[in-house]
């Protein structure tokens, strides 16, 4: 990730990883920050969509949810040992122990909080969304979400998203929160 001319005068010194439900805002309110403090933003999907030539659907109907989550590990690791910037990883990439032990080491992990309504209004429409390809999405969404949210609590920082806040207005909550948290941004020369 290499770094870039910001908007903010501070530096970022470890990566931002974004966490959290799918429908969050992980992606848009993670580049709207790397933008804000001009860095390199990253999606641990993307990433690992372009190296399998294949979407997150595929790999899960092709390879199953374990093989996805081995090589989601591997990209978020590469992905924290480049030159610090935001990276946006998948929902459930912040379940694995040794994940967040990971983040906790070469990062700081960022948890966007939105609440139910707001997630499903966010996803109801998205069939991308492999976990909610069920009879009842909405219930699938409700049981992820209460298995998650203890777990995306562990986070160093949590900011709350909120309905009808625009994506900027988040990025900034974000960056406010980083500078609150300490040892994440430093002033710039």
């Amino acid at each position: 990730m290499a770094e870039k001319q910001g908007t903010f005068p501070v530096r970022l010194v470890k990566t931002v990883v974004m966490v959290g439900m799918m429908g969050a805002g992980k992606t848009a309110v993670g580049r709207a920050v790397a933008a804000k403090l001009g860095v390199a933003f990253c999606d641990s999907d993307h990433e690992i969509e372009a190296a399998a030539n294949m979407s997150i659907a595929e790999i899960f109907a092709r390879d199953g949810e374990a093989f996805f989550r081995r090589k989601e590990s591997q990209v978020i690791e590469r992905l924290l040992r480049a030159t610090p910037g935001v990276l946006s990883t998948g929902g459930g990439a912040f379940l694995s122990e040794a994940n967040r032990d990971l983040i906790a080491r070469e990062g700081v992990s960022v948890w966007l909080d939105a609440d139910l309504d707001l997630l499903w209004n966010r996803v109801r429409h998205k069939a991308t969304r492999p976990l909610l390809q069920t009879s009842d999405p909405l219930g699938t969404l409700r049981g992820l979400y209460e298995a998650r949210t203890p777990v995306y609590a562990k986070a160093a920082v949590r900011v709350k998203a909120e309905p009808g806040l625009s994506i900027d207005a988040m990025a900034h909550k974000v960056i406010e929160a980083l500078k609150d948290h300490g040892g994440v941004l430093e002033k710039a020369a």
